[in-house]
């Protein structure tokens, strides 16, 4: 029977809905015929999924972070903007991680520490780091549209390489995905998000740190975005404030298509992941065959909308069989 769960679960049926998805694509579409191009076109949405893996953690708390996309923008003109000045690449990259990480930090502590919505609180600091990024690159760079370029060579290998057919961003995000998953699910830490988005007065009651353990996961959400404007920055060879901009709705997107639900209390990195390269790929596929951008994010919303009502169906199918299967062990035991 446990084989059978695992079968039945959401993540299998996402892995079965990719597998269909890939061989439709793949018979209309020379790129989804060929591995190496298909491996390497999923640098084009690997800043979503690096974004979306940490917020999955922010939303199983039943929070969210709205900021994220700012965050990458503001990354990524830090990165620039210390790398003009001199330093050596790598160490401008280790500072606009470290900023990114600053504003997790912020959005953790404002949410801990006030009884303000994290959707109001982190829409606030989503404008407040917009505009510090705009502000930096109004003041430091020549030219805000085009941003700063020439980005030396040994920065921008790492999203243009692969190990032998994978790319450098995938191995990255394979990584992430599972230190993600070990922390959700093998920790305390893991747990204790489960418990707050459960019912976040018991784990208090229960002598956990919350406030700790939320501000953590934001940290956790804002390196991601952060790391989603280093690798954006080396994709388009370029630093500038507004990269990323677009970042938002397909994390969210991405995190709930995964099976993780907005009230909190449920979810998995794993279903995120399939999730996004899902929706990476559909946009792809549909841009392949000739469907203008506008045209494949009404079939990408149209398909979010029939995925989260048969998902709402296979909760409330799962919710009936485990009421029948307690009312069978509760006769069972009035027998004995």
């Amino acid at each position: 029977m446990r084989v059978v769960r695992k079968l039945i679960s959401w993540e299998f049926m996402l892995i079965g809905f990719l597998i269909l998805e890939m061989l439709f694509f793949r018979s209309v579409s020379r790129v989804f015929s060929n591995l190496e191009n298909l491996l390497y076109s999923s640098n084009d949405f690997a800043y979503i999924m690096l974004a979306a893996l940490p917020l999955t953690l922010v939303i199983i708390t039943g929070g969210i972070d709205i900021s994220i996309a700012s965050v990458m923008g503001l990354t990524s003109i830090v990165l620039g903007v210390t790398w003009q000045a001199g330093l050596d690449i790598f160490v401008a990259m280790t500072i606009a991680l470290t900023v990114g990480v600053l504003c997790g930090l912020l959005n953790g502590l404002l949410v801990t520490n006030t009884d303000i919505n994290p959707l109001i609180i982190t829409l606030g600091t989503n404008f407040l780091y917009a505009g510090i990024a705009t502000g930096v690159s109004r003041t430091f760079v020549a030219s805000s549209y085009e941003g700063i370029s020439g980005i030396p060579t040994k920065f921008t290998r790492l999203s243009h390489q692969a190990w032998g057919v994978i790319p450098y961003p995938l191995i990255l995000i394979v990584i992430f995905v599972v230190i993600y998953s070990i922390l959700l699910h093998k920790t305390r830490f893991g747990r204790t998000l489960y418990l707050i988005g459960t019912n976040p007065k018991a784990a208090h009651f229960s002598g956990l740190n919350v406030k700790a353990i939320t501000t953590m996961a934001y940290i956790l959400t804002s390196f991601g975005a952060a790391m989603g404007g280093v690798m954006l920055s080396s994709y388009f060879t370029s630093a500038r404030a507004d990269l990323g901009s677009d970042a938002l709705l397909p994390s969210i997107t991405a995190v709930v298509l995964g099976g993780t639900s907005i009230l909190g209390g449920s979810g998995t990195v794993i279903g995120t992941f399939i999730a996004a390269i899902i929706l990476g790929y559909l946009k792809q596929g549909l841009l392949s065959v000739g469907v203008t951008n506008d045209v494949s994010q009404v079939v990408i919303g149209g398909l979010l909308v029939f995925v989260l009502a048969a998902k709402s169906l296979f909760t409330y199918v799962n919710q009936i069989q485990s009421t029948r299967r307690a009312l069978r062990a509760s006769e069972s035991l009035e027998r004995r």
